[in-house]
């Protein structure tokens, strides 16, 4: 039986942690403020209050540390999922993150299981400092190992943390921080869909004249775009990646030699971005289908630049609209 509630994605979150935490007494949570806050966006709002302090554990601010925990409590059974409190703050954690959480697995011949989360709010939007905007997947994808995710509505948001929480694998999970106060059906009954979600892509418009591939923050922006260009009589299909690593390629595939044309958008610079992946298996798979090359729309291969400007670095409508027409010109 469903029970529909309208939240928005920081609230589906907040009770898809609820719910995972009611669910195994061995789910713990752990990062900077995220208890008596409630996190700096407050998606751990309220769960210390009613869990406890030693399941929702604020940590010293050390990255690092944390990661280095959390692999240490997996390793004795634990499920701990850990917030980044900024995108920009990961990288004092790669190491323990690519070194070791991404290969205990692999190193250990599968003996080993590490089912460690990491949450990060990650993009831009918000007219933040600098390193509080970043789109850093496509590092952490290119690390084999790691399940690299991001959700793009409410719905999703609450079924995929807890299929990431009750995943044996170690998944990145990257919030889009720029949709945080953004509301949408969710059903909190169970976890949405049934099946798994967490690594199958969704076509979440359909079309006939061309694939617009997208995830997390910009599956909005594509869908303005679609939505634009159907006034000009074209039908654009927007296809919601959620997964960036493993790639659902055979949705995408299947929606491209349907249209015969692919544009792909997303947040991060496009130079070696995780669009670049994309367009070489639509290439490969899709060859005799297409009618124009694939297209890449995304951030510039500069640092992300100062609130004032991060409109002009952002992969706007009229950005993707134009990649749109360029498809249609060859």
């Amino acid at each position: 039986m469903s029970e529909s509630k309208n939240l928005t994605l920081a609230r589906a979150i907040n009770e898809g942690l609820r719910r995972s935490l009611e669910t195994d007494p061995k789910v713990l949570l752990m990062g900077e403020d995220i208890g008596a806050l409630g996190g700096v966006f407050r998606v751990t709002d309220g769960l210390q209050k009613d869990f406890g302090e030693d399941r929702v554990v604020d940590t010293p601010l050390a990255e690092s540390g944390i990661l280095g925990t959390a692999i240490g409590l997996a390793l004795r059974g634990y499920r701990p999922v850990c917030e980044i409190q900024f995108d920009g703050f990961i990288f004092p954690a790669y190491d323990q993150i690519t070194t070791q959480l991404a290969k205990m697995g692999y190193r250990s011949g599968g003996a080993l299981q590490v089912p460690v989360v990491i949450r990060v709010p990650y993009g831009g939007g918000i007219g933040a400092v600098e390193h509080h905007s970043e789109s850093p997947e496509a590092l952490f994808a290119h690390t084999a190992g790691l399940r690299v995710v991001s959700p793009s509505t409410p719905q999703d948001a609450y079924t995929m943390i807890q299929e990431a929480i009750a995943s044996p694998d170690p998944v990145l999970f990257f919030e889009p921080k720029g949709r945080y106060w953004e509301k949408g059906p969710v059903d909190v009954a169970g976890r949405g869909e049934g099946a798994t979600v967490l690594d199958r892509a969704r076509v979440v418009r359909p079309g006939t004249d061309l694939t617009l591939v997208a995830y997390g923050p910009t599956v909005v922006t594509a869908l303005r775009a679609a939505a634009a260009a159907e006034q000009e009589g074209r039908s654009v299909e927007v296809v919601d990646l959620r997964s960036i690593s493993p790639l659902d390629t055979a949705t995408v595939v299947e929606s491209v030699r349907r249209t015969g044309r692919c544009v792909v958008v997303h947040e991060a610079p496009t130079y070696l971005g995780s669009g670049a992946e994309v367009a070489a298996r639509v290439t490969e798979e899709c060859f005799y289908s297409l009618e124009a090359p694939v297209l890449r729309v995304g951030g510039f291969h500069t640092p992300y630049p100062v609130a004032k400007i991060e409109h002009d670095y952002l992969p706007s409508l009229d950005r993707v609209l134009d990649a749109v027409d360029r498809a249609f010109a060859f």
